[in-house]
């Protein structure tokens, strides 16, 4: 039995609600977060216009976080011949979404605060006080276990859907 239009857009808006407020969650603004779910479940393209009317967002609202998606490779631009405007189109694919929030998250977040890490420890790495030293001892064990959890983080989002499924298996099992 085929969903009626109005159960759809119904579904399509609580999902594209709640991905936004799980965006707020993950420290992805609301607005960034409801428009990849709306360009998500778009069977076509969407232009900027098209976005801002569903989202009820303004038009600089909108372009910021389509090109802050664009950069993040989340989404991709679509020119059609013949036409200026642009069009926007996400990728659908859940695993290249995961390997591509991975790595783009890696970049932002962990690689800085391992710089940060190593600093720390760098700095204090000759302190003779228990509290340098103790201070020391924290900033490289934390270290260790960003960098660790960044080597994870390669190695999972490296790995094909399949196989990552079956380690997860095993590991979970």
């Amino acid at each position: 039995m085929k969903a009626s239009t109005a159960t759809l857009d119904k579904a399509r808006d609580e999902f594209v609600t709640q991905w936004g407020a799980l965006g707020s969650a993950w420290g992805i603004n609301r607005t960034m977060a409801q428009i990849h779910a709306l360009l998500m479940t778009s069977p076509n393209p969407l232009s900027t216009d098209e976005v801002m009317e569903q989202l009820a967002a303004s038009r600089g609202n909108a372009h910021t976080n389509l090109k802050e998606l664009v950069n993040w490779g989340l989404v991709r631009i679509v020119t059609r011949k013949g036409e200026r405007r642009e069009y926007f189109e996400a990728e659908k694919d859940v695993w290249k979404m995961f390997v591509t929030i991975s790595k783009e998250r890696k970049r932002r977040e962990i690689d800085p605060a391992l710089g940060v890490l190593r600093s720390c420890a760098d700095q204090t790495k000759g302190e003779t006080s228990p509290a340098g030293k103790a201070f020391h001892t924290q900033m490289q064990e934390l270290e260790e276990f960003v960098a660790f959890a960044g080597k994870v983080a390669d190695v999972v989002a490296g790995m094909k859907h399949t196989s990552a499924l079956q380690w997860a298996m095993r590991l979970l099992g």
